[in-house]
């Protein structure tokens, strides 16, 4: 939000240095994110002044230049050389004096003395475009015959200078979202910390008087619950035109276009003090009535940018007897906007429930500043002086007449809040004792009515424009605020509190981990909670019953909370895929969401749980292409060396956990690791029928991780030390010739469970598969490492071990040595 200073001393008589000026409005919670400066014109016209062109001759040289002697004020006539065809001895002119630096655009340039022709000319006579004051290019401007020669520029045009803050309002504060607004913040402050007091005064409107009522127009609110307040009134025979100059000015220090007298009033009066006005063209409100009413689903609606845009049923419109004219609260429509050809329009000044305007402006993507407004809440008692103010304002810049009186519909006033705050309370959340009689100036100068003090205690009641002041800490905020966060000085005792953090550290195991990961190729993704209902009901893999459903939700794709990061996952797959990058490594941590079996009225927080989970993503290539790789596409075999390097990290022992095959459908071959009966991690490949929701046509190995379960089966785990073997391992391998149903993960279960004492490691580094071997055949290239840890092995004691396994391998699983 911009807030210029110059309009900021229309409500508020100040002189603060613009800077020390920034740093209250941060201190009283209107954070100034940058300070600039603003020019009606730029550069400001310096360096040009007014000059009397005395004499003005043909050039010796060239046909179309004028050789011209200046009187600029100072001293001797400046001899200029001129190439205008409209410029004559006796005219005042605008003159740049050497060193002016001219600005067209984003381009610079300098005026120096200079030979033109064999003529020296000492600076340059202007036309309007050269100095940014317009595009005419025919001639020199030439000024009234009374203006003085050596007169600024800048002084005789009343260009306008300004700081402008760009202060980053909170949700919170839209009671400061205007200048007024701002204006009364810093009267408060002011007033406590500064000499003497401040208020913030809003122009008057006490001249308001309606001139007949040849033009009411009716109004009727069918949907009170999302318009509690409705007001209006009718202005015939205005002229719309251009605005005259301070009006532009002031809209052009804050970023916004003029776009004509009456729309730009509109805009003012929204800037300053908070309330976005409308206004209609009347002669196109058909039935001579406003009805302000909820359309049905699938409507079609043409807004002021021309888009055609779809309504909901949920969507408030402003109509009249036949159509609607504007999304209430958030942007007008083309039929019904006021034009060149408008001669009487009807100005609209409402309150919108806050949450019907957000929903609306959410669903068809339109933030403008009047929504911006209305969905953080507006104040509901100023809509009528909104209207007197613009409408006072239409008359001075476009004349008319009020040809109406104030339609005002508000059937139940919405109520101020009462709150109690306590003294005691006070000190104790601010850290000092405030004496009462400030606490009470604050309060005052901050609109809050003091209703009752007894004992200690005061009973407030708060201005329905504070739409953020809830509770008694807010009251306690707010007097801070004003009081001045500075002023409350660091106490030297400093208490402290001991706390136990519960092992392990969480947020340390996810550092750890995250750094193993993005160590090794992966990219971290953080992918939205909020997921389509759809992609989890009547789907097996998931617990559609246990869905947690968003009561508001802000379109039917953002409906539910997630049960899986799965996918997630695999629409930031298809995301990078589709910028031609198809070799991805992801992870992401996230919280999955379950609704428990009760049912409370409203929802308690009990109704719900929620799993942490780490869920890995890979696909394409394992390495990117160079001259000394081929490209390797990912495997099953690459997930699985991942998780079970997370688990290694971890310390947890992946060959002490039960392994087995997951019944889950977006899976078509996977592993699973269990922990007591309770599933660790699952890693596989992605089916077709869910990467075909996304569009992916490669292939995507996918592995998900209880990360609740991971961090509860490490709680216990303590680091232990060993020093290096003495003695040297022995490795033998083995061919063993095997049914096709027989897995590695049996082989190396039954050598475990036969030599405990000196095997170390089992691996498979060899498949073997043909007809030769057999029906249902396959041959396992197996190493054994041996390594005794008090002694060095001897081959008796090697062959012992080996034959061993062997009888094992073939009395259990049939195997045969080749």
């Amino acid at each position: 939000m911009k807030i210029s200073y110059n309009w900021l001393k229309d409500y508020l008589s100040i002189d603060i240095d613009p800077h020390k000026l920034s740093d209250i409005l941060t201190g009283i919670g209107l954070e100034v994110e940058a300070v600039e400066e603003w020019e009606s014109v730029k550069g400001s016209l310096k360096g040009i002044v007014v000059g009397e062109v005395i004499t003005c001759s043909k050039h010796p040289d060239a046909d179309k230049l004028s050789v011209t002697t200046v009187d600029t004020g100072a001293g001797e006539p400046a001899r200029i050389v001129c190439g205008a065809p409209n410029v004559a001895a006796g005219q005042k002119v605008l003159v740049a004096l050497p060193g002016t630096v001219l600005y067209k655009g984003d381009e610079k340039f300098e005026i120096r003395k200079s030979k033109i022709r064999g003529e020296i000319s000492e600076g340059m006579i202007c036309a309007e475009d050269e100095l940014g004051l317009g595009t005419d290019h025919t001639g020199v401007i030439v000024l009234d015959g009374n203006a003085v020669p050596g007169t600024p520029a800048s002084e005789y045009l009343n260009v306008v200078t300004d700081i402008i803050y760009e202060i980053g309002l909170t949700p919170n504060r839209i009671d400061s979202g205007s200048h007024f607004g701002v204006a009364r913040d810093l009267a408060a402050y002011l007033s406590i910390n500064g000499n003497g007091d401040y208020k913030a005064v809003t122009p008057p409107v006490d001249r308001f008087k309606p001139d007949n009522e040849s033009n009411t127009i009716g109004v009727i609110v069918e949907n009170r619950r999302d318009c509690p307040r409705y007001s209006g009134l009718t202005i015939s025979g205005l002229k719309v035109g251009e605005s005259p100059e301070w009006l532009r000015n002031k809209l052009k220090a804050i970023g916004l276009n003029p776009i004509s007298n009456v729309v730009d009033i509109t805009n003012f009066v929204q800037h300053e003090i908070g309330q976005p006005l409308h206004a209609f063209d009347a002669a196109r409100i058909t039935g001579n009535k406003v009805i302000v009413r909820n359309l049905p689903s699938g409507t079609r609606f043409i807004t002021l940018d021309s888009a055609e845009r779809e309504l909901s049923s949920r969507d408030l419109m402003i109509c009249n007897a036949d159509e609607g004219m504007c999304i209430a609260g958030v942007f007008g429509g083309i039929k019904s906007g006021v034009t060149e050809e408008t001669t009487s329009i009807f100005l609209e000044s409402a309150h919108f429930n806050p949450v019907s305007i957000r929903k609306t402006s959410k669903r068809h993507g339109l933030q403008t500043d009047a929504s911006f407004r209305f969905e953080r809440g507006t104040d509901p008692n100023i809509t009528v002086w909104a209207l007197k103010r613009a409408a006072l304002l239409i008359k001075e810049c476009a004349g008319g007449e009020i040809t109406s009186g104030i339609i005002d519909i508000y059937p139940e006033k919405i109520p101020d809040v009462s709150i109690e705050v306590s003294y005691g309370n006070i000190s104790r959340l601010i850290g000092k004792k405030i004496e009462p009689e400030t606490i009470r100036k604050i309060l005052s100068l901050l609109d809050i009515k003091v209703i009752e003090e007894k004992g200690g205690t005061l009973l407030l009641e708060i201005p329905a424009y504070r739409v953020d002041v809830k509770q008694e800490a807010d009251v306690i905020e707010e007097i801070l605020r004003i009081y001045g966060y500075n002023n409350v000085e660091i106490d030297s005792h400093v208490n402290s509190t001991l706390t136990f953090v519960e092992k392990p550290d969480k947020e340390k195991v996810v550092n750890i981990v995250s750094d193993l990961l993005s160590s090794n190729g992966f990219a971290e993704i953080m992918c939205n909670s909020l997921i389509p209902a759809a992609w989890f009901e009547s789907n097996e893999d998931f617990r559609p019953g246990e869905l947690v459903m968003l009561a508001n939700p802000l379109s039917s794709d953002l409906n539910a909370m997630r049960q899986s990061l799965l996918f997630g996952g695999l629409s930031s797959v298809s995301r990078n895929i589709n910028r031609q990058n198809s070799d991805v490594k992801f992870y992401e941590f996230g919280n999955c969401y379950f609704r428990t079996g009760s049912s409370h009225t409203p929802p308690i927080a009990d109704d719900y749980r929620e799993r942490g989970s780490l869920d890995l993503f890979i696909s394409g290539n394992h390495e990117k292409e160079n001259w000394q790789l081929k490209p390797v596409p990912t495997n099953f075999f690459h997930i699985k060396a991942s998780t079970e390097m997370i688990f290694a990290r971890l310390g947890i022992n992946a060959d002490s956990l039960e392994t087995g095959e997951s019944d889950r459908k977006y899976f078509t071959e996977s592993v699973t690791w269990l922990r007591n009966k309770q599933l660790l991690a699952e890693t596989g490949k992605i089916s077709k029928s869910y990467l075909k929701m996304f569009d992916i046509d490669q292939d995507v190995w996918y592995s998900h991780i209880d990360w609740d379960l991971v961090l509860k089966t490490i709680r216990n785990n303590s680091i232990t030390f060993h020093e290096l073997p003495k003695y040297p391992s022995v490795r033998r391998d083995l061919a063993i010739l095997l049914d096709k149903g027989v897995n590695f993960g049996k082989l190396k279960e039954i050598a475990f469970r036969v030599e405990k004492n000196i095997l170390q490691e089992v691996n498979l580094f060899d498949v073997y598969e043909s007809e030769s071997l057999g029906p249902n055949k396959k041959s396992y290239a197996v190493s054994f490492i041996l390594r005794d840890e008090l002694k060095t092995l001897t081959d008796k004691s090697i062959d012992k071990v080996m034959n061993n396994l062997i009888r094992a391998y073939e009395a259990e699983v049939g195997a045969k040595i080749r």
